[in-house]
């Protein structure tokens, strides 16, 4: 008799657990779950690629330290993009009319 109350409460409670350890499942596979796992992933590696960058930068400028000492060369290294170039181009005053010597169809 105690045996069967045993294993009947047992198979009750194996049951009550697979069946709550399927629904959690199921919840964590929903569309709005796996949108929101992807997110928080995406997130996560978006900390990550920052952390790489900022890493890159501040070992670069260590680097071009340690090799401006090594070079002896005092002047510190100067991060800032050149000026924008102006093309002649641009400078030209632009005429009024548009001459096209290559243009057959004055020449009929």
């Amino acid at each position: 008799m105690f045996r069967r109350t045993f294993w009947f409460t047992a198979g009750a409670a194996a049951g009550v657990w697979a069946t709550a350890k399927v629904n959690r499942k199921l919840k964590q596979l929903t569309p709005e779950s796996l949108a929101a796992q992807a997110a928080n992933k995406a997130i996560d590696a978006g900390h990550k690629v920052r952390e790489f960058a900022v890493d890159v930068r501040s070992s670069m400028v260590r680097r071009e330290t340690e090799l401006g000492e090594a070079l002896g060369l005092d002047a510190p290294a100067d991060h800032a993009l050149p000026a924008p170039r102006r093309l002649a181009a641009i400078d030209r005053p632009r005429t009024t009319h548009s001459y096209n010597p290559h243009n057959r169809n004055e020449d009929h």
